[in-house]
């Protein structure tokens, strides 16, 4: 459902990343688009993002498209399960997401404490909440959305299940940072989380999931521009997974 977002850039060398860390050199570019569309071969895709880089401890992510299910709900929350408007909670296997968030400047990644993290995905069965779709309308539903505030470290927690897919697209959670959200300058970095294929089909192994078939990341034309470098790695917790995804943001 999503047009294809396309990245301008590549992964740098070590030695290429150190030397953006310590002349902050190298142009990197942020930005998002809006739309997704049905099929995973979309040829009509916007496209805007980012030069990537990595280093232990500061790891520069590719964007990629928003979609047409983000909806500003304000739901200040780190668990996300649930309806607000019933109480009731999405069936799935517990996933705990935490966003560690930082700075690239000269010399050194800095955490961004008070940046604003949404977060919104589809449940088990595929389908978003609060939105209008020709195959379903969850209007006045909010599970699965929410937001946190990063502490001082940087890091922002959320307390979710394991998406589920839908047509065209791989097993995806989308996520927004914005930094200083009340200021006129405020920076914003769209981008998707996905998963590895292995991890996708122990999950999908297991109820409410079962029989309902899978689809591989390659088969997703947004995965294909940049989504090998925004994978989530996740272990077993107490209740089902948890994982820690780093971004560092130029916001200068």
């Amino acid at each position: 459902m999503d047009n294809d977002d396309k990245q301008i850039g590549r992964i740098l060398t070590r030695r290429e990343a150190v030397a953006v860390l310590g002349a902050v050199s190298a142009s990197l570019l942020t930005g998002c688009s809006t739309g997704e569309s049905a099929p995973a071969n979309a040829p009509n895709g916007s496209s805007t993002q980012i030069a990537s880089a990595s280093i232990p401890g500061c790891v520069v992510r590719p964007a990629q498209t928003e979609g047409p299910y983000f909806v500003d709900e304000k739901l200040n929350r780190s668990d996300i399960r649930s309806d607000p408007s019933d109480g009731t909670v999405k069936p799935g296997t517990p996933l705990e997401l935490t966003f560690a968030v930082s700075q690239l400047g000269a010399g050194s990644c800095t955490p961004i404490a008070g940046a604003v993290v949404d977060v919104w995905h589809c449940d088990a069965d595929g389908i978003y909440s609060d939105v209008q779709d020709p195959s379903f309308n969850t209007r006045g539903k909010k599970y699965l959305r929410g937001y946190q505030v990063t502490d001082a470290s940087g890091r922002a927690t959320f307390k979710t299940i394991y998406p589920g897919w839908y047509r065209g697209r791989a097993v995806h959670i989308h996520f927004t940072v914005r930094t200083n959200p009340k200021a006129a300058s405020a920076h914003e970095f769209t981008s998707q989380i996905y998963f590895d294929d292995a991890m996708n089909d122990t999950v999908f192994s297991q109820a409410p999931y079962k029989g309902k078939g899978q689809i591989r990341n390659s088969q997703d034309g947004i995965f294909r521009d940049g989504g090998s470098q925004l994978i989530l790695a996740v272990k077993p917790a107490t209740s089902g997974y948890a994982g820690t995804f780093d971004i560092a943001l130029q916001t200068s």
